[in-house]
């Protein structure tokens, strides 16, 4: 019984998008690996008594064009424990399916509808899939804010009868020929007392460094505006994030020959830094290595940093 995951999840596809992620909860220890996600491709959950099988095994016939209903009916029929599985599986058109075999741990019980599957076990109360299920057809937001939202439903409604212990959330982009690898987001609280709030600070921050991209995309586009706007956002959601202010005062400087927002930049982020001074060294440590091209870019940024604080 030793992986008797039983849980309450997510698995969903973006219409707007084409991104694919899943999100999950449970009450035992690193439950990111039943999250089974390929770009372009589909996601599936698996999960109660877990087979791990049925997450290649789905992926692979998901690769091959076949519908998440039937995927359901051929996992069904070939394991002769499937009333003890769990599974939720979506693909890359939006189409979903679910299965909870009649062994499953009661409250069990899945909900499908476009884009997305719920599917829970072993919860305290019924209510906990229906609220799932509502709160992600009516929360806006990117993927993740919205399987986010799907997760902390379950927990208003008590959840898992056992409490909480280790979360997850993987968002893959809608791209099949890129890198099988690729995430946008892949966040894992492998062991917490509040894995849900964790997990939820993780999503926060990294929406922070995509957010801190899009400017990076902007500036190169040549709209400073926009890039800087969508920098100093990134700064705000996400302070603790020292290199979100780090790299972009190194490239306003080095790449853009802007030092008096570049050392604002740093200063700022520099102010309450108790390792200021290895902060600055490492300045140096990249010009010595050329990925401070500029020619005395360094000495300018350190010299107009130390002159400020």
């Amino acid at each position: 019984m030793k992986d008797l995951f039983s849980t309450y999840s997510i698995v969903a596809y973006d219409h707007d998008t084409g991104h694919i992620g899943a999100a999950v909860q449970t009450h035992q220890m690193s439950v990111g690996r039943i999250l089974w996600l390929q770009p372009g491709v589909g996601g599936v959950v698996t999960q109660s008594l877990t087979n791990y099988n049925f997450g290649p095994i789905s992926l692979t016939m998901l690769r091959q064009g076949v519908e998440p209903a039937k995927i359901i009916e051929a996992l069904v029929a070939s394991d002769e424990q499937a009333g003890r599985r769990q599974v939720g599986i979506v693909d890359s058109l939006g189409r979903s399916a679910a299965w909870t075999g009649e062994g499953c741990i009661r409250e069990a019980n899945h909900r499908i509808g476009s884009g997305y599957s719920v599917q829970a076990n072993m919860m305290t109360f019924p209510s906990v899939v229906p609220a799932m299920a509502r709160v992600f057809e009516n929360t806006t937001g990117d993927l993740a804010h919205r399987m986010m939202a799907a997760l902390r439903a379950a927990q208003a409604e008590d959840g898992d009868i056992r409490g909480m212990q280790s979360a997850a959330l993987k968002v893959v982009p809608a791209d099949r020929n890129g890198p099988e690898w690729r995430a946008i987001y892949d966040l894992r609280v492998d062991e917490h007392q509040a894995p849900l709030g964790e997990l939820g600070r993780l999503v926060g921050l990294r929406h922070a460094q995509l957010i801190d991209e899009q400017g990076y995309r902007k500036l190169e586009e040549g709209d400073r505006e926009a890039g800087l706007k969508l920098w100093a956002e990134a700064r705000t959601l996400a302070p603790e994030l020292e290199e979100i202010a780090y790299w972009q005062a190194i490239t306003l400087v080095d790449e853009y020959n802007d030092l008096a927002t570049g050392a604002a930049i740093l200063v700022n982020m520099l102010r309450d830094q108790p390792r200021r001074e290895q902060w600055l060294d490492l300045i140096r440590r990249l010009h010595e290595v050329g990925l401070i091209k500029r020619e005395g870019a360094a000495q300018q940024l350190i010299a107009a940093v130390m002159s400020q604080l």
